[in-house]
């Protein structure tokens, strides 16, 4: 899938696949590939900018979490943040229903008079 096929959506690809808990950044590309079935990759250099700008806007929280002696850094959506994802969720519906409507019309518009 083209990568500007994700663009303008990415906030809400990333708080929905937080939104079952804490996830680090490797995790969370892996949740997006995995949920696409592989049609969505996301690199490093896309989400992490994108996830600290998620946490300055209070939508999501961080904290440093130990792997062994790995320190990973993990993200969780905020009450800010699961609001923020119904009503992405919300618009997303409209949108597609718009855009479905226009590309695969149920009948035929009526001939004008």
């Amino acid at each position: 899938m083209r990568a500007d096929a994700v663009r303008g959506h990415l906030d809400g690809l990333l708080l929905a696949v937080l939104e079952p808990g804490p996830l680090h950044g490797y995790a969370i590309i892996a949740a997006v590939q995995q949920r696409s079935g592989g049609a969505l990759e996301l690199r490093t250099g896309t989400i992490y900018p994108a996830l600290n700008r998620l946490e300055r806007l209070g939508l999501l929280s961080s904290s440093w979490q130990s792997s062994g002696e790995r320190r990973r850094r993990c993200y969780a959506l905020t009450d800010a943040g699961r609001a923020t994802l119904a009503g992405e969720r919300t618009a997303w519906n409209e949108f597609t229903a718009a855009i479905g409507s226009v590309l695969n019309p149920a009948a035929p518009p009526a001939e004008a008079m």
